[in-house]
């Protein structure tokens, strides 16, 4: 009798554990800090069509919380309960914002709960095709031959393109005036109009203009070359240990219990996996990650101080 007991009580234990993770079937919202249309906002809306699947139909929606480079969309999932129902798809700028904002009205370790980071993806630097150059080492060559006289369109101040520059302009000692627009397409307009000689670029933004010859890639953020421009130089080809990768990550607000990281984790890391959002992210140059709780919340942590350093060096502010 006493074993029985024994028995029920640890079956209602580890029941009452669950509950959390599965008892609730109001909707789970993944707030996105970024424009619909976007790839961050590509990444979320891909991951909560299977995510749902995977959480037995579970509504899994998308709101977009566009703004202040992510920050507005962080602050409301900082003050959400921790139950699982309100989520960030974040992406670089939850680090950078860390440094280049004066002050935030949260923190971004204490406040949030990381789940899994879910792929990182390379830049790609740029030039109109008008410009008589045709790789690195000639870009490097000209500018430096012309100090101050050529441009750096940046998409939006302190993304994770515009600091990919900035390094880029630094290791390679280029004296090019950084001026900023409020998104890639007015930069696209600038180089045709020959305002700016160069930017850094996604890949779903750059691949259809160099495809179309509108824009000329001559080199790549990550540490190698992609399949996707099998003939344009890693950057770190010219300027050896150079690398930059934007990443794009879920978190839940801080004080979720630990079965709900993992039943949370678990679905999104499953649907990463699947054929479909695999798919889609490396058709724009993504890699897929799916890292563990621990694993991510340790990235995040080396994340800050890493892209506080090239803030400071470059004397990038917040608009």
């Amino acid at each position: 009798m006493k074993r029985r007991l024994a028995l029920h009580a640890a079956l209602l234990a580890a029941t009452t554990l669950a509950l959390p993770a599965v008892a609730n079937d109001l909707p789970i919202k993944i707030l996105v800090g970024a424009s619909p249309g976007g790839f961050t906002d590509t990444v979320a809306r891909s991951l909560a069509i299977e995510m749902s699947k995977v959480l037995k139909g579970r509504a899994v929606i998308v709101e977009n919380r566009a703004g202040a480079g992510g920050n507005i969309a962080a602050q409301m999932v900082a003050k959400a309960p921790p139950d699982g129902t309100t989520l960030l798809l974040s992406y670089t700028s939850h680090a950078i914002n860390a440094t280049l904002y004066p002050s935030l009205p949260f923190d971004p370790i204490k406040d949030f709960t990381p789940l899994t980071q879910i792929a990182t993806a390379p830049g790609v630097l740029v030039v109109p095709p008008s410009l008589p150059v045709k790789n690195l080492e000639e870009f490097i060559a000209l500018a430096k031959r012309q100090p101050g006289k050529l441009n750096f369109g940046i998409p939006g101040v302190g993304a994770s393109t515009h600091l990919a520059g900035e390094m880029f302009k630094m290791q390679a000692g280029l004296d090019i005036v950084s001026i900023p627009y409020k998104g890639t397409a007015p930069v696209i307009t600038a180089m045709m109009a020959n305002e700016v000689q160069m930017t850094m670029a996604t890949v779903s933004n750059a691949k259809p203009h160099v495809a179309a010859g509108r824009l000329r890639a001559i080199g790549i953020t990550s540490a190698k070359r992609m399949p996707e421009f099998p003939d344009v130089q890693a950057i770190a080809e010219v300027l050896p240990g150079f690398e930059s990768n934007a990443w794009y990550a879920l978190f839940g607000p801080a004080g979720m219990s630990p079965q709900l990281v993992k039943t949370i984790s678990d679905a999104a890391r499953k649907a990463i996996e699947t054929p479909e959002v695999r798919k889609r992210l490396e058709h724009d140059g993504a890699t897929v990650v799916g890292s563990s709780p621990a694993e991510f919340a340790e990235f995040v942590k080396q994340e800050i101080p890493r892209w506080g350093a090239i803030v400071k060096a470059s004397g990038a502010q917040a608009e």
